[in-house]
């Protein structure tokens, strides 16, 4: 090989060699300036980091309805009943049509109080159907004396119709760390009938679940002979039909004329 061509080869190599090295050098200042402003202003660094790490959550949570207070059925998303999401809440009534109930969202210390400004402060509350439960006016009764005001429950949401919602309804019961299914105790007790459930196709795995598990606490009841189960006695068989007697009533009335 000529020894032109070999210095001119020689002196491409090194050519090639000094640019990556000031390419090296290049990189490295970059790198260096951003290390040097980075150390001087740690401060500064840290907040803007936090800075994007809250916005980042607020819109995360505020996207998911995560601490977003719900004060009528149409405001809770569709996919929150598609999922059967749980919601907490506390009791304000229970009344004719319902079970009132206040919604209480998801607690964030920094975010809650920053968006709850933002909020209407204004408390309506949702109304609540036990899912699968036709009540007798004693079970009424046993929801206004057990679900009583600020009660803490859960909503298991099952479906939505015009205004009520109709859930599994849990609460805790004191001195355990169990939850009770209202929905489930009314049935075990004799204080309400299984009913079709609103807004669950019959056909579907969901509805034949909650059916299923519905219909074992009412049987419970009518084999122990609780409440609208419990067979009267002998005595009370005897007197109830001699006072429907016919008989005994013109008698009755005969008597109270004279």
């Amino acid at each position: 090989m000529p020894e032109s061509q070999r210095e001119t080869e020689t002196g491409e190599v090194e050519r090639d060699r000094q640019q990556r090295d000031k390419g090296n050098k290049s990189s490295h200042n970059i790198v260096s300036v951003i290390s040097q402003f980075a150390d001087d202003n740690l401060s500064l660094v840290r907040n803007i980091s936090t800075g994007l790490a809250v916005a980042g959550v607020i819109i995360i949570a505020r996207s998911i309805k995560l601490i977003t207070k719900f004060q009528a059925a149409h405001e809770i998303p569709a996919h929150f009943i598609e999922r059967n999401v749980s919601l907490r809440g506390k009791v304000l009534s229970i009344t004719e049509k319902g079970i009132e109930v206040e919604h209480v969202p998801i607690y964030l210390p920094i975010l809650s109080p920053l968006l709850s400004k933002k909020q209407d402060v204004s408390t309506s509350p949702l109304l609540v159907h036990l899912a699968g439960v036709e009540l007798t006016p004693e079970g009424k009764k046993w929801l206004q004396t057990n679900l009583a005001p600020a009660e803490p429950v859960w909503l298991k949401l099952i479906s939505r119709k015009d205004a009520t919602l109709h859930c599994l309804v849990s609460q805790s019961k004191q001195g355990s760390m169990w939850s009770c299914c209202v929905n489930e105790e009314v049935l075990r007790l004799g204080l309400a009938r299984s009913a079709p459930i609103t807004g669950v196709l019959p056909d579907s795995r969901l509805y034949w679940r909650l059916h299923k598990r519905l219909h074992r606490a009412e049987v419970k009841a009518e084999r122990k002979g609780q409440g609208l189960w419990k067979e009267e006695s002998l005595w009370e068989r005897t007197s109830k039909a001699v006072r429907d007697n016919a008989l005994f009533r013109l008698m009755r009335r005969i008597f109270k004329r004279t």
